[in-house]
């Protein structure tokens, strides 16, 4: 017999297998994750909003069809949790903004329609930080999402909430959105994998910036595998949107089990020369190159010339909210509700120059370039996710690193936000843990559009070091 932990904590792939050949009833598994969130939701705070009645409606639905033997889809009866800020129709969407505490958007995001095209049955909206805006959740609505190893410290953000759920057995996919790291760190933080995959791979839609190729929305989970199974069902053409890419050749899913050949030219690069790296977090991504080493791949230290990130990405930060929100600053409310950091933002986007903006655009298409040149002699470039371990749960981000001020609170995650700014998929996957027992993320990048070649490697690590046995104590 399944327990319920077994079943909380079973790999998506798993459970649709397990409702497809009727061995698991759809109605079961839902009541099994309510339950679970009713239990351990208070300590970790990774839902904002459970949509019980919903999913359990849901549930019964799916089982209909499972026992009518009607064709389904890849993630049929699957829980899913979905980050507050993507839109779900009929049920609470708030940004974790008191703006919208009562919002209930009267359509779906395009992700989440696909979602539930593929079978899956969302269990709720997860936290995150005001208008997914920064590397820590917390928000004056919820307050502070917590990581489930150990919940006097932060689930990371901006998808902290998704990547709690997860971590925490709370469910075993989500989604969520990245801008400079926003699945890559929290799931760095909550020992899963998140990945960020190319701009256009998942079409956005709708979307108050249809030409943004900055913000993507990605899967997590706790698998390689599951986050393959999930980029299959949500990703593909939209002619909705004009950042989508063509549907893709072959199933992700596909690439990432059976026997994995792992014989990829592989760069190392500690720090990128953005960032300090506390010494213990350098010293466990490190132990990645034997690893690979040992799965047949070449690895060498080597990085692109990255000088320069931060001030292009302030500036290309800046011009995204002023793009968003800048005709908010004449709302008296706005101003006094929201956090002041964003606020920041929008002021500095519109007070850039038009040669500011020329600058940042052009430095970006040198940062291209060079990243051309790299992948023409390696196919991925492998280094840690974030450079420090999860800080306090109210902390908005580390002040310094290894003796180094942080500028500003975007300044910690430079690791992650130099793909954003190049435009590759990465993905972070768990590659050890700390001495007081936090999870520490490898983050693995590859060519442009080099999902694929990124999934293999994650999942030939995973299967060389696996890490799901191992279950936060809550």
């Amino acid at each position: 017999m399944t327990t319920p932990e077994e079943i909380c904590y079973m790999p998506a792939h798993k459970l649709a297998k397990l409702i497809k050949t009727k061995k698991l009833s759809p109605v079961e598994v839902i009541q099994k994750f309510l339950d679970r969130i009713e239990k351990i939701n208070p300590k970790v705070n990774a839902y904002c909003t459970v949509a019980a009645d919903y999913a359990l409606e849901e549930a019964r639905e799916a089982e209909k069809k499972i026992l009518s033997c009607v064709p389904i889809g890849q993630l049929h009866g699957v829980p899913v949790a979905i980050k507050d800020v993507t839109l779900t129709k009929g049920i609470r969407t708030t940004f974790g903004s008191r703006l919208y505490k009562d919002y209930v958007p009267n359509l779906d995001s395009l992700v989440v329609q696909r979602l539930k095209d593929a079978g899956a049955i969302i269990l709720g909206k997860t936290n995150t930080p005001e208008f997914a805006a920064g590397g820590s959740t917390y928000n004056d609505l919820f307050g502070a999402t917590r990581t489930p190893w150990n919940t006097d410290y932060n689930s990371g953000g901006s998808s902290g909430g998704s990547a709690a759920a997860i971590a925490a057995g709370l469910c075993p996919i989500a989604e969520g959105n990245d801008l400079g790291g926003s699945l890559r760190i929290p799931a760095s933080f909550c020992g899963i994998v998140g990945l960020r995959p190319s701009p256009g791979r998942v079409p956005l839609y709708p979307n108050d910036l249809y030409w943004d190729d900055m913000s993507v929305e990605g899967p997590m989970a706790r698998t390689v595998s599951d986050v393959a199974l999930m980029l299959d069902a949500i990703s593909g053409m939209d002619k909705r949107t004009p950042m989508a890419m063509l549907s893709r050749e072959e199933s992700f899913y596909d690439s990432t089990t059976g026997k994995l050949d792992c014989n990829f030219k592989i760069a190392w690069a500690g720090s990128l020369d953005l960032t300090p790296v506390d010494n213990e977090v350098l010293g466990i991504t490190m132990g990645a190159i034997d690893v690979f080493k040992m799965l047949g791949s070449s690895v060498a230290e080597d990085y692109p010339d990255f000088s320069g990130l931060q001030e292009t990405a302030a500036v290309l930060r800046g011009v995204r909210f002023a793009a968003l929100y800048h005709d908010q600053l004449n709302n008296p409310e706005f101003i006094e509700q929201v956090n002041p950091n964003i606020i920041g933002n929008i002021r500095q986007g519109l007070s850039l120059s038009g040669e500011d903006v020329a600058k940042a655009e052009k430095h970006r298409s040198e940062l291209w370039r060079k990243m051309l040149d790299f992948f023409a002699d390696y196919d991925l470039l492998i280094l840690p996710t974030v450079p420090v371990k999860p800080f306090p749960a109210e902390t908005a981000y580390p002040t310094e690193i290894n003796g180094k001020a942080m500028e500003s609170y975007i300044d910690w995650i430079m690791l992650t936000y130099a793909f954003s700014v190049t435009g590759l998929p990465a993905i972070s996957i768990p590659c050890g843990w700390t001495e007081d027992g936090f999870p520490v993320g490898l983050q693995i990048a590859g060519r442009p559009g080099g999902e694929r070649d990124v999934l293999v490697a994650a999942a030939a690590f995973e299967q060389a070091r696996p890490w799901q046995e191992k279950k936060p104590q809550l």
